[in-house]
């Protein structure tokens, strides 16, 4: 029964790639997915501070005219197909250094090191995405180039801060 629905060629012929390739021709990754996340966002924070009252009815129709009108354009589409990517490799290297410190047998409850790890995951996608981001218009790029000088910029600002804001005795 099950060569009925499974043939050589994946589910009734289609792979999991041609899926998606069909799904990203329909703009499902372009506009439905950014859409529903701008709405759910836009929707949960009207809900929860309930800044226009607890109207469910009003919340979500700014939330859809909001969601809306963030796609009239390019701009929302261009950066969450450049940010999400790299967002998702630094989720694995997060995942890594949480297995690298388990193994260790530190990092546990030790929340200094993993806001730590977390900004200079945080930098890494930032400077990455904004390479390749047309939705700039080009200005990511020459920002993204620049990383080694900003890195050096961040690390004497770092080792500034040490000194005037760091430990020991305040004499």
């Amino acid at each position: 029964m099950s060569i009925l629905f499974y043939q050589v060629g994946g589910f009734f012929g289609y792979s999991i790639g041609d899926v998606l390739n069909r799904w990203a021709d329909l703009g499902v990754f372009a506009y439905v997915l950014p859409f529903l996340m701008i709405f759910a966002l836009v929707y949960g924070i009207l809900l929860k501070t309930q800044i226009l009252g607890d109207n469910k009815g009003v919340n979500a129709t700014i939330a859809l005219a909001f969601g809306l009108l963030a796609l009239q354009f390019d701009y929302v589409s261009g950066f969450y197909a450049s940010i999400f990517p790299y967002a998702g490799m630094g989720l694995a290297v997060l995942l890594i250094a949480m297995i690298l410190l388990g193994l260790m047998g530190g990092g546990g409850s030790d929340n200094k090191i993993w806001l730590g790890i977390g900004v200079v995951i945080f930098l890494f996608v930032l400077f990455a995405s904004l390479g390749d981001t047309y939705w700039l218009g080009g200005v990511g790029y020459n920002l993204a180039g620049a990383g080694p000088a900003l890195l050096a910029i961040l690390l004497v600002l770092g080792i500034l801060g040490f000194i005037i804001f760091g430990g020991g005795n305040k004499s």
